[in-house]
């Protein structure tokens, strides 16, 4: 499961936090936040990896941008052989 991150340009800067303070999330939340940057991840078909891996490595990689959460944009099945799903990692305001 390769990865890529891109960090939005004029958005603020945040120290990592630790993968397990990051939550998944099915929709972009209601309350106040800040959009941190886009993780895209290319998974493999042969074989698909458990969810709970492709999960872990979104917060995984949200943790270095300090996200306090992500939440998915697109998931997209390549038949065959790839699945590409793209999350937007966050950081509530207070």
């Amino acid at each position: 499961m390769d990865a890529t991150v891109t960090q939005y340009v004029g958005v603020p800067r945040f120290e990592p936090v630790e993968p397990a303070k990051v939550q998944v999330l099915r929709a972009e939340p209601m309350q106040p936040h800040d959009r941190l940057g886009e993780i895209l991840l290319e998974i493999s078909l042969d074989p698909a990896p458990p969810i709970e891996d492709v999960e872990q490595r979104l917060r995984e990689e949200a943790a270095k941008l300090g996200a306090s959460a992500v939440f998915v944009v697109r998931d997209l099945v390549v038949p065959y052989t790839s699945r590409k799903l793209i999350g937007v990692a966050i950081r509530n305001r207070p």
